[in-house]
């Protein structure tokens, strides 16, 4: 047995609150329908805004006066200690530089990291090592930290850690 059920009529989703406002406006009765209009505004805001067992609003979004800079990149140059873990960086690569300070006495400083996520920009080519086993690696790194690679450079051996 089937139940009974009301007739469809085709076009009833446009046939909704908007289609009731204009016909009241269009008969004359514009101060109800304003009304109307008004009221469903108003429960509208209040019901998205914080009402009885609704959620609070998300956060406050503040703009920023300006987007963060970005970090100007120069080329330093640095003297890695052991050429031979020279040859195996390739422009491109990723280096800790750890600075281990000269010390005639032996063990006077600790090593400390100088410069860290450091991008290889050059290699030397075959052959272009210094006598004392050395070779010139170029880093690709911020400002501030090209200094600090120069004054680690002079006082202590750098070496360098693949990332």
């Amino acid at each position: 047995m089937v139940p009974a059920f009301e007739p469809v009529r085709s076009g009833g989703a446009r046939r909704g609150p908007l289609r009731a406002l204009r016909r009241a406006l269009g008969r004359g009765r514009r101060t109800p329908a304003v009304l109307v209009a008004l009221t469903v505004a108003a429960l509208a805001a209040t019901s998205a805004g914080s009402g009885s067992g609704a959620a609070p609003p998300g956060p406050t979004v503040t703009p920023r006066a300006r987007p963060p800079a970005a970090v100007r990149m120069v080329s330093a140059p640095v003297r890695i200690a052991d050429a031979e873990t020279v040859r195996l960086l390739r422009p491109g690569d990723r280096v800790d530089v750890i600075a281990a300070p000269n010390s005639p006495m032996g063990g006077a400083g600790q090593a400390h990291v100088v410069a860290t996520g450091a991008r290889v920009a050059e290699v030397p080519r075959s052959g272009e090592t210094r006598s004392d086993g050395g070779a010139l690696v170029v880093l690709s790194v911020p400002r501030s930290t090209a200094a600090a690679l120069a004054g680690a450079g002079v006082t202590s051996q750098l070496a360098v850690t693949l990332c």
